[in-house]
Order: structure tokens, then sequence, then C-alpha cells
């Protein structure tokens, strides 16, 4: 099955990847909610969330472009190293990802439009070439991940104590994730100009180093409880999906195979979604103060 010019629907699915782009549009919705304090007037939900599912996915797209030599290492099953796409159908589908989001951001209002701009060009600039200085590289990322949540308070007019939280704590999830996932592709990473905190320093002082920003990550995660932004059913979510993620980053800590290492980042940030999903459908946001 194709989609438009040829392009296999599974391959674009790929490209895009789904999960990092529904991801950022969720998370943007979820800013939404915790900026007002209840649930999002519909258009603007759903403008938000295509705007940031479309910008995050044409990044997605473009890094496959720039990493397609590292990928014949370390993804050879991923659609352009794969032969399953051209680079002219890739380039494509980042135009058309690229036109769609501008145009949801531009439905919203021209500073979301502006701000939609920046963080397609930092996503770009950071594939093209950022990536390239190690953990300057993640903390680009991390920030733009960051911003998603706090988007979706500007799109609502209102950056409150909560959103901010929130946007920082996705920043150091995504440091933490970003690191980690550098320390397991540190083989691939021997083919390009890479300056990763693994390829300089070695894999375990990049996987220690990602353990310490997750550690930050748990003990902020009990500022809403202690600000009396949130009430103890967020406490108890808190605290059970902290523990998981704590288990997993000791497990991440015994530097085991690569394997093993995907495996517990994949089931961090699986964990890290579904707290956020939680929180949200839950309604625990609607008695902040």
């Amino acid at each position: 099955m194709t989609f438009g010019a040829g392009i296999p629907v599974r391959a674009m699915f790929e490209l895009i990847r789904l999960d990092l782009a529904f991801g950022a549009g969720f998370f943007l919705v979820a800013g939404q909610i915790l900026a007002i304090g209840g649930v999002p007037p519909f258009e603007m939900a759903l403008a938000g969330f295509i705007m940031l599912f479309c910008i995050s996915g044409s990044a997605n797209i473009s890094n496959d472009y720039f990493d397609r030599e590292v990928d014949r290492v370390n993804r050879p099953d991923r659609p352009l190293p794969s032969g399953r796409i051209t680079p002219r159908g890739l380039w494509m589908l980042f135009v058309a990802c690229t036109v769609v989001g501008f145009a949801a951001a531009a439905f919203i209002s021209l500073p979301v439009l502006v701000l939609g701009v920046v963080l397609w060009g930092l996503s770009l600039l950071y594939n093209v070439k950022i990536k390239e200085y190690g953990l300057a590289g993640n903390l680009v990322v991390a920030f733009c991940v960051g911003m998603t949540i706090v988007t979706g308070g500007i799109t609502m007019g209102m950056v409150t104590g909560p959103v901010l939280l929130f946007g920082i704590l996705a920043f150091l999830f995504d440091l933490g994730e970003e690191i980690a996932a550098d320390a397991m592709d540190v083989t691939g990473d021997q083919l390009r100009p890479s300056r990763s905190l693994a390829k300089v320093k070695g894999r375990k002082v990049a996987i220690t180093t990602a353990a310490a920003v997750f550690g930050v990550f748990y003990i902020l995660t009990l500022v809403p409880v202690v600000m009396g932004w949130f009430g103890y059913e967020y406490l108890l979510l808190a605290a059970v999906i902290d523990l998981w993620m704590i288990w997993c980053t000791i497990q991440l800590l015994r530097d085991r195979s690569i394997e093993e290492g995907h495996r517990q980042v994949r089931r961090l940030y699986l964990a890290w979604g579904a707290f956020v999903i939680v929180l949200v459908v839950s309604g625990i946001l609607l008695p902040m103060v």
C-alpha cells in the first residue's frame, strides 16, 4: 500500500515515528490542560496537536536522511538504508508535514506560528549540524521536547507554574534519554564526527550521567505536591511511576548488552508517556490551586 507519490504507508509511518510525533502533539494538549486546569476548546486542542505532530514528524523525517550512513550500521532496517523509500520521497513527505504543521500553527495565532517556525528550524539545524556536538545537541533536542508542554500553555495565553515544571520535567527526561541512547549507538557514531558524551568519555560515564539526570527528574516530580498544586492522588501516581522508572534506571546502570540498554530506555520512555497520559485523563489536574 502506498501513499501520495508512491510512498509506502509503512515507510511513511516509520519516518514520521508515530510514537514520537503523537507524543509531541499530546504533550502540547497536556500543556493546555495544565495551563487552564481543565479541558481546552476542541479546535485549539486539535490545531495544537496537529501543529506539533507535524513539526515533530518533519524533524524525524529529516533526521533519517542525515543519519542514513549511521543507520546503515545501527538500523539497516530503517526506510532509507533498506531502500523502501527514496531520498526524493522522503523530502516530499518532509515538505508535506512542514506545510500542515505551519498551517495549524497559523490557525492558532501569529506568535504560535513564529514559535513553531523556531522549533522547526532548531530541529532541522540539529539534524544538519548540531548533532555532531554531542551534549550540546542533546540539550537542543531536550529544549524542543520541553517546549512542547510550554507551547501548550502559550496557545492558551498563560504559562503557569505547573506548565513550567512539566516543561522542565520533559526537558530533563529527554536529556537523560538522549544521553543514554547515544551510549547505545556509540558504534554507529564512529562513522560521523560526533562528540557524544559516550564517544568522548565512554559508555559507562554517559550512562551514569543519564542516570543522574533521571535522578533530578524523579525528585522534581514531587514538587506539585509540595507546592499544593495537586493532591495525594497525584503523589500515588508519581510514586508508582517513579519506582518503576528507578528500577529501569538501575537496570540501565548495570551496563549489560546494547540490546538490553535499548530495552530499558524504551521502557523509561513508555513510563514517562504513561505518566502524562494518566495524569491528564484521570482529571487529577482539575483541583489545581
